[in-house]
């Protein structure tokens, strides 16, 4: 079976969040499954330095061609790498004009011409297969920088994927591609193709892909049911597609996730010692000026800052959550408010609050590693990874009821030794707050059910394998018909 696997970012090569790390790792994981994938995404700035730094993996010119966009022919130049630790071939898409620039996405706001950009994505990518007579049986589109794929292959503009099926995976389905309906010929689709992206006044890109596509899947089973119901204003959509509509939670790449060889950390640990997660979190205090007290609960937060996150139930309960005798450790960056707010708490409870505006890989890695508790009140979550990342680091999550948490955390229960974390479901910071209260009092009260608690975590199955597996089983349902 071959699969083009398309994504806008592909870790490590581009990364603003979890997307980065499906693109790397569920590709990999179809490999050894035997799938012929190939993965394309834009050579942003950046992408060059970012392969030179993965071991043996360099990168070469495999074609040039043109691609027609808004009335005009421009040229794509496409470079071959592999993905790391694998032979899984990555095809980067270079038109500078387009992607040689500070951000993904935009620099504080989206590029204004972010639609010419990715409608350029997704015709390079077919027009890369022609160019490297390659023809797949199923183009896997993920998220709305790619949802004109299946458009062109209606609209017989796929070249030799043609005759390929289409599916899509919606990671976060509050990110839809919304532009104004005036710039759709710069998608150079026909009347009746175009149809199903029109919104009233705008081209939805998101909404024209659900009707368009042969098959959809989101990353957990509860958020493809949550929304049929809350489905950021294209319920009717995907209701309409139901039958066809799947959900396929996102593993976790255990070669890059693992406490036992993690390069990141201060000291490695695994279920049977976790005497190096106690190192950890003795050097990150130190590291990071907070008291250094073994028997202090730390609370980690690792995320953008943005509203989905429930950052505004933290800030609503943070003094009477600090109030529990913890510390708190935030890794991230996003809206302005939040931003001065976990500052300004810094310089608020000194030695108890460390908040670190920026994004770092091997902070993110040694948070996971060094913190008691992770918190994850999320208002809604496709997946989550981080919660997956905490259970694998011994890190017990404190999540909010919804989407890919509640498929992936289970609510503690001493009494009947199980569960893997503490879960709330009203979006309130009370009942944020009533959550954090359970399990800072399981984390006193009962040490050795609190080792046992961190123990089962460590011990679920995580990987990638039986999520590749439902994946190979959603590819063989099309391409079968």
């Amino acid at each position: 079976m071959r699969v083009l696997f398309v994504s806008a970012e592909v870790s490590p090569f581009a990364k603003t969040g979890g997307l980065a790390d499906v693109a790397l790792a569920l590709p990999r994981a179809l490999a050894q499954k035997g799938v012929d994938v190939r993965v394309v995404m834009p050579k942003f700035r950046g992408v060059q330095e970012k392969v030179a730094q993965v071991e043996s993996a360099g990168m070469s010119e495999a074609a040039r061609f043109r691609v027609p966009v808004a009335g005009e022919d421009k040229a794509c130049i496409a470079f071959e790498s592999t993905l790391p630790g694998c032979e899984v071939p990555i095809y980067f898409l270079g038109h500078d004009p387009y992607y040689d620039r500070a951000a993904i996405y935009g620099e504080g706001t989206e590029y204004e011409d972010a639609l010419e950009r990715f409608t350029f994505f997704s015709r390079a990518a077919l027009a890369l297969c022609g160019a490297l007579d390659w023809a797949p049986d199923l183009v896997h589109a993920n998220d709305w920088h790619a949802a004109l794929i299946p458009g062109l292959i209606r609209d017989g503009q796929g070249g030799v994927c043609s005759g390929a099926k289409t599916m899509l995976t919606i990671h976060n389905l509050g990110y839809q591609g919304s532009f104004p309906v005036e710039k759709s010929p710069i998608v150079g689709f026909s009347e009746a193709v175009l149809a199903p992206y029109v919104q009233g006044g705008k081209i939805n890109l998101l909404k024209g892909v659900i009707l368009s596509v042969d098959l959809i899947n989101t990353v957990s089973p509860t958020y493809a049911k949550e929304i049929l119901i809350d489905g950021a204003g294209l319920e009717s959509e995907l209701k309409a597609r139901q039958d066809v509509l799947y959900g396929v939670v996102n593993g976790v790449d255990l070669d890059v996730w693992n406490p036992k060889t993690d390069p990141h950390l201060w000291a490695n640990f695994d279920v049977d010692d976790l005497t190096g997660k106690a190192l950890n979190k003795s050097s990150m205090q130190k590291e990071l000026g907070l008291g250094d007290e073994p028997e202090t609960p730390v609370l980690g937060v690792i995320s953008r800052l943005a509203e989905q996150k429930g950052f505004d139930l933290i800030m609503d309960a943070f003094d009477s959550m600090m109030g529990l005798g913890v510390q708190f450790v935030l890794l991230g960056t996003g809206a302005q408010e939040y931003e001065a707010f976990f500052a300004e708490a810094q310089t608020r409870y000194p030695g108890r609050v460390a908040s670190m505006i920026t994004f770092s890989e091997a902070w993110a890695h040694r948070i996971e590693a060094s913190a008691d508790m992770f918190l994850m009140p999320s208002h809604y979550e496709p997946c989550g990874l981080n919660q997956q990342y905490s259970l694998r680091y011994g890190t017990v999550p404190v999540v909010r009821a919804t989407g890919g948490l509640v498929d992936t955390v289970q609510e503690f229960d001493a009494a009947a030794d199980s569960g893997t974390g503490f879960l709330f479901s009203d979006c309130t910071a009370d009942a944020f707050l009533g959550a954090v209260r359970r399990a800072v009092e399981a984390y006193r009260n009962d040490r050795e059910a609190w080792r046992e608690l961190v123990l089962r975590g460590m011990r679920q199955d995580l990987s990638w394998d039986a999520s590749a597996d439902a994946y190979k089983e959603l590819y063989a349902k099309l391409t079968t018909r």
